[in-house]
C-alpha cells in the first residue's frame, strides 16, 4: 500500500475531490496547513507572526491506496491541481508498512 499526500492550492480542492471520488477513491482526508507555495495572488498570501514569513493557505491531500492504483491518483490530482504555473504543488508518495482497520482484521 501506498500514502499518497498532495499540496495544493485551496480553489482546486473541491474539482480534485470531485475527481478522486468519481475515480473510486472514497477515503480522502483534507487539511487546511500554511505552506510556501507560490501565491497566485496577492489576496492568497498571508504573513505568519508565528513563522515569521509569509505564506500561503494550502490544502493538504492524503489518501491511501494499493500499489496498482499510486499512478491514476497522481493523474487526477495533477489533473485538477494545475494552476497554470509550473510550481502549482507537490505531490508525495510513500510506502505504508501496516495498515490496520480499527475493530478489524490487518491487511
Amino acid at each position: 500500500m501506498k500514502q499518497v499526500k498532495a499540496f495544493v492550492h485551496r480553489h482546486c480542492v473541491s474539482d480534485l475531490l470531485r475527481g478522486l471520488r468519481d475515480s473510486g477513491f472514497e477515503r480522502v482526508s483534507v487539511f487546511d496547513v500554511k505552506g510556501t507555495l507560490h501565491a497566485l495572488s496577492a489576496r492568497e498570501q498571508r504573513y505568519s507572526v508565528e513563522l515569521g514569513e509569509p505564506v500561503v493557505e494550502e490544502m493538504q491531500i492524503e489518501l491511501c491506496c494499493d500499489d496498482a492504483q499510486v499512478a491514476g491518483a497522481v493523474e487526477v490530482i495533477r489533473r485538477h491541481g494545475r494552476t497554470g504555473r509550473a510550481d502549482a504543488g507537490w505531490i508525495y508518495v510513500s510506502g505504508i508498512e501496516q495498515a490496520i482497520e480499527i475493530g478489524g482484521e490487518e491487511r
